[in-house]
């Protein structure tokens, strides 16, 4: 956890980076002291985040909230040597996830059915989970696993279930001019991985951090959920889902969002929504960009685009959740796998996604026929045969500005980067040569 002079200092102070490795420790699950440590750590810095709690046992859709689950130690220790395995208090991986109490004497063989290990990767511990059915078990890298003396263990996990607990989230909602909404999600409840867990928040953090201080009077309302996977957003929407059904006009769900290997996308289920354009504008001609349809979803898109929902949501990552080597295992650590680049590269593409909305997605140009950009030195007054400059772009995106294509539109018809647009849309605007709006003009 950070310490208490981090807390006097604006998020933004903190490279992206540090905020991962403060929150990194943390043994996070989809309920607990956790999570509830986890959504403290954001709401030191963000008043606007509010907390919100779900009772154990509470019906939420299909689902019920789970009792609340706690641990304090866990350990294997050979009885013969003394020595001890898969201590909880070295690796909060060494424990499944929602491992009920256990304080028992087993043989080996039969401690080793309730070992699980990664034989691909024999010197990684993996992440294993069981919260709807109650088990016990630890985690070992294989070769450790492989290498356990025989003879007689005592087993020892000191956990608990509260079944009066609650399952916590925080939300933000940042009012706008208008009530059409931007949403961001991301999950809370992972322990020691830094992408697949750690990435995801701390962007978040730093997109909330941003519009606070660049657009104090927002265009646009944007709401903020930090949540444990799945159940959480399924007790969001228990909450939410009208208002989100009403209001929501973009969604990015955001997950693993740290590495430098690739940026990559989850669509909507039809790939047809304002995310989905949104995003393919802020990715287009970036390098190893990879399109994943609805049908290889895995995180909360789940939830929010399921169709009694149907919110036009995407999920954003870099390297996608399950296809990366480290993915759900000890190896997933801040500084090997997560560096700083990766999650500001991250949020570059976020940033300049908002900046689109507060510009006004419809751009209308104000001029009859063709701008006489030469005079107003926007373009050489040189013309040569076989010259290509940008004024070529610069009028290709005027020749789309109609007031009925987005912003989003002309980068995917000009085949240019939305950074780059915004650029020419600013400089367009001081010209006085368009207008940007936020509703589509006939």
């Amino acid at each position: 956890m950070q310490n208490k002079d981090n807390l006097k200092k604006n998020y933004s102070s903190l490279k992206l980076i540090t905020h991962v490795e403060n929150l990194f420790p943390i043994c996070r699950s989809i309920t607990g002291k956790g999570a509830r440590e986890t959504l403290s750590y954001f709401e030191s810095y963000f008043s606007d985040l509010k907390r919100i709690k779900f009772k154990s046992g509470e019906k939420v859709f299909d689902w019920e909230i789970p009792p609340e689950w706690n641990i304090n130690n866990a350990y294997i220790e050979h009885l013969d040597s003394g020595k001890k395995f898969a201590n909880f208090s070295n690796n909060n991986l060494h424990v499944v996830g929602y491992s009920k109490p256990i304080q028992a004497e087993i043989k080996l063989e039969n401690l080793l059915e309730n070992i699980y290990s990664l034989p691909e990767n024999p010197d990684w511990i993996p992440y294993v989970t069981s919260y709807y059915e109650k088990r016990w078990g630890f985690c070992l890298s294989d070769n450790e696993k492989k290498n356990l003396p025989k003879g007689l263990y005592k087993v020892k996990i000191d956990s608990e279930f509260n079944e009066e607990g609650t399952l916590d989230l925080s939300h933000a909602v940042i009012k706008g001019e208008n009530n059409k909404e931007l949403f961001f999600s991301s999950y809370i409840c992972h322990p020691s991985m830094a992408n697949d867990e750690l990435s995801g928040p701390v962007i978040l953090g730093k997109l909330l951090d941003y519009i606070k201080n660049n657009y104090p009077n927002p265009k646009y309302c944007y709401r903020f959920v930090l949540l444990p996977e799945t159940i959480g957003s399924i007790a969001y929407l228990s909450k939410y889902s009208k208002t989100l059904q009403n209001n929501v006009i973009c969604g990015i769900n955001l997950s693993c969002l740290g590495d430098e290997r690739a940026y990559s996308y989850v669509q909507s289920p039809y790939g047809d929504t304002l995310a989905d354009e949104a995003l393919n504008a802020a990715l287009l001609n970036l390098d190893n960009v990879i399109k994943y349809s609805f049908l290889k979803r895995g995180s909360d898109e789940r939830q929010y685009c399921s169709p009694q929902i149907n919110l036009p949501l995407c999920t954003f990552c870099r390297s996608k959740f399950g296809e990366y080597p480290e993915y759900h295992t000890s190896a997933d650590l801040p500084n090997k796998v997560v560096t700083d680049k990766g999650l500001n590269d991250s949020f570059q593409v976020l940033k300049f996604i908002v900046d689109a909305f507060e510009i006004g997605i419809y751009p209308l140009t104000l001029i009859n026929c063709e701008p006489q950009l030469g005079k107003r030195g926007l373009m050489s007054s040189l013309s040569k045969k076989n010259i290509h400059t940008n004024s070529q772009d610069r009028r290709n995106i005027i020749a789309y500005c109609d007031g009925k294509n987005t912003i989003f539109d002309i980068c995917k018809i000009t085949k240019i980067n939305l950074k780059i647009v915004l650029l020419e849309i600013k400089i367009l605007t001081e010209y006085k040569l368009i207008r940007c709006f936020q509703s589509k003009q006939d």
